[in-house]
Formats: C-alpha cells, sequence, structure tokens
C-alpha cells in the first residue's frame, strides 16, 4: 500500500460519510415529503455542497497523491474532512417521527442554518487553500499552481460564500449562492468539455 493509498483510505472515508449523510438527508425528506415544504434554497444549497465535495476528492488526488506517509497529514485530513461532514450534516434538516403533523419549510431551514453550512465549507476550503500557499513557499512547482485564473477564481469562491454565509439582507444571500453555484457548475462544465475532447478511454479488460 502507497503513502497516498493509506492516506486516502482515511481522508477519503470522511468524505465518503459526507457524501452519504447528504445523499441520507434528501432521502429521508423525500420519505416524509407530504409535511415538507420544499422551496428552492436548500435543494440549490445541498448541490453546491455535493459540488465542492466532488471537488475535495478531485483535490486529494492532484495534492496528496505524491505526499509522504506522516501521521500529521492525517491530521489535517481529519479536521478539513471533519468540517466538511459537518457542513454536509446540517444541509438538510432532521427528519424524526415525534411530531408527525408538524410541517418542515426548507427554506426556514437554510436561513437558520446557513452560516453553518457556508462557514464550515469556507473553512474546509480555507485550510487548502492554506496548506497549499505554505508548499508554495518552499516548493516553486507548488508556487506554479497560483495563476491568475486559480486566484480569481479563488477569491471569487471566498468573497460569495462568506457574503452567502454572512451577509444581513436576504436578496444579497441568494445573490451570492446563484453566483458560487453557478461558477462551480462551469468548473464542472469545463471539466466535461475537457473529457469530451481527449476522446473516450480504454475499456478494462480481464486477465
Amino acid at each position: 500500500m502507497s503513502a497516498f493509498e493509506f492516506f486516502f483510505s482515511f481522508y477519503g472515508l470522511l468524505l465518503g460519510l459526507s457524501v452519504a449523510e447528504l445523499v441520507g438527508g434528501f432521502s429521508r425528506l423525500l420519505h416524509e415529503r407530504h409535511r415538507i415544504r420544499f422551496g428552492w434554497l436548500t435543494p440549490l444549497l445541498a448541490l453546491f455542497v455535493a459540488l465542492d465535495l466532488a471537488t475535495f476528492w478531485v483535490q486529494a488526488w492532484r495534492f496528496f497523491r505524491g505526499a509522504p506517509f506522516n501521521p500529521a497529514l492525517l491530521l489535517i485530513g481529519l479536521i478539513i474532512a471533519s468540517t466538511f461532514y459537518v457542513a454536509a450534516s446540517v444541509t438538510f434538516p432532521r427528519v424524526t417521527a415525534e411530531g408527525v403533523e408538524t410541517r418542515i419549510d426548507l427554506d426556514h431551514h437554510f436561513w437558520a442554518h446557513r452560516r453553518v453550512v457556508f462557514g464550515c465549507v469556507l473553512a474546509a476550503n480555507a485550510m487548502v487553500w492554506l496548506l497549499l500557499a505554505l508548499l508554495g513557499l518552499v516548493d516553486p512547482a507548488w508556487a506554479a499552481l497560483w495563476t491568475p485564473r486559480v486566484v480569481i477564481g479563488l477569491c471569487l469562491f471566498a468573497v460569495c460564500t462568506a457574503t452567502a454565509a454572512f451577509a444581513p439582507y436576504k436578496r444579497l444571500v441568494t445573490a451570492a449562492l446563484l453566483v458560487v453555484l453557478a461558477y462551480t457548475l462551469w468548473n464542472m462544465v469545463r471539466a466535461g468539455a475537457s473529457l469530451v475532447a481527449s476522446g473516450a478511454w480504454s475499456p478494462a479488460t480481464g486477465g
């Protein structure tokens, strides 16, 4: 087992729990849909969190596959992934059997918990950015990753996420969510276009 495989068996498990929490929360809402007022803010928030989780999985491959085995890296991975787990677990409300006649308003849930969700997502990303910045100080190859496009994208993400978390005006929060979600989707579309342009991959063959 390589150092990366050992690290990712731990880091990927924690990120996987975040995905399970997000999907499980949505599934529970569907089960109780007769008493759920869905709205559109919480579903958009869940989409944003899911896309950023996928981005974290990609970042683990890009940034950690050459890392040596070190307990400090496991601790860093634990902190980052745990922060994301908190965001995923709060994205959807808990649905219990108690008070089955109680209506649940997802837009109300969004406004009540958006600071925790956006704040944790921003904190998890900021920890990765800080780690990459520190690596850039000691290795020119890491410093080369900080292109103008990357810096502008990170600033846009940070400003919009912080605004969505802490701005006092609902219209501003909604606009920030739409902008950061559009930016995240745009990155996914670019990745998909690159995949299409590169052609199909070869099928796996058994021995």
